[in-house]
């Protein structure tokens, strides 16, 4: 048993064509060139010239129309049919091109007939520092109790650089002050995360508030940079008792004085704030049922007023 194959004269010119195409775009595909430059470039700047990079005469590009083929919207560049420069057509932003990845290069076709040739441009564009850091808010807002032990880290929310290589952040700076030091943990290289460490005991009684700046610093020459200011509110703790403006008060009545006579008023002082500060008055004494039917005490002026019917001989207290 045998088999046997046979080929039409059509299918035949067609394999033939196709190999014509393969070979004719192997052919126009000759070489590949490539730039670099710095993101916004003025408009109109010239890149390079590719018909003297190509060894193309240029008294002949004339005839040749020597054209660039993107395949994007935006036509970032442009060549003179003239004389081959290729030059900046529109504003380059390395940021809104590329984001934060290296290299940023921008691909391009340049496309000349009479012969047919395709070249591939390759435009690296290189980042400047055109960005500084800069913070989610201008101002920062931390409540840390003064209970709080020394050496807890409190993390602040990090600056944004959008410029890559050595113009992104680099470091941040804490303004001076004794309750709190700066840490920064690297993530990433392009990731670092401030951090406040209380490295003193608090004590909101002599300091409620404090106010610091966070700045943020890229590598750019010269260097970049963005603040933040950082307030940072000491939260009461009930670690003070009332204090009386005096250990002993006396006062001398005589019998038979008026009930609601107003004898004197004691007043103390809680150092604490809010519910913690507030201070009730009470009576203490051996005789506390005896003492309540003779005198009153308002227990939130600290006020004592005569209540009952004083009578030395019946009263010794």
């Amino acid at each position: 048993m045998g088999f046997s194959y046979h080929k039409s004269g059509m299918d035949c010119r067609r394999t033939c064509l196709h190999f014509a195409i393969l070979l004719l775009l192997w052919n126009t595909t000759s070489a590949q060139i490539r730039y670099s430059i710095q993101e916004e470039l003025k408009i109109g700047t010239t890149v390079g010239n590719i018909a003297k990079d190509l060894g193309i005469d240029r008294g002949t590009l004339a005839d040749r129309n020597l054209r660039i083929v993107t395949g994007a919207k935006q036509d970032l560049f442009q060549v003179n049919g003239r004389d081959g420069a290729l030059f900046v057509n529109q504003r380059i932003d390395r940021e809104e091109l590329c984001g934060k990845s290296i290299p940023c290069h921008v691909n391009l076709k340049a496309v000349i007939e009479n012969p047919l040739e395709m070249h591939h441009v390759t435009v690296e564009i290189v980042d400047v520092n055109d960005h500084s850091p800069s913070f989610p808010d201008r101002e920062y807002r931390l409540e840390v109790p003064e209970s709080t032990m020394t050496g807890a880290r409190f993390q602040i929310e990090g600056a944004h650089d959008p410029d890559t290589g050595v113009n992104e952040l680099r470091l941040y700076k804490l303004s001076q002050n004794e309750y709190f030091r700066l840490e920064v943990e690297n993530l990433s290289t392009e990731s670092k995360i401030p951090f406040l460490i209380l490295q003193k005991p608090l004590d909101r009684e002599i300091t409620s508030r404090f106010m610091m700046v966070l700045t943020a610093i890229d590598g750019g020459s010269p260097p970049k940079s963005g603040s933040l200011n950082v307030s940072v509110i000491v939260l009461d703790a009930n670690d003070n008792g009332p204090v009386c403006g005096q250990q002993k008060y006396t006062v001398s009545i005589k019998e038979n004085v008026s009930m609601g006579t107003f004898l004197l008023r004691v007043e103390a002082v809680d150092l604490d704030e809010g519910l913690n500060g507030e201070v009730e008055y009470s009576l203490r004494s051996k005789f506390r049922s005896k003492i309540s039917e003779l005198f009153e005490l308002n227990n939130k002026t600290g006020e004592i007023k005569v209540k009952g019917h004083i009578d030395f001989e019946e009263n010794d207290l």
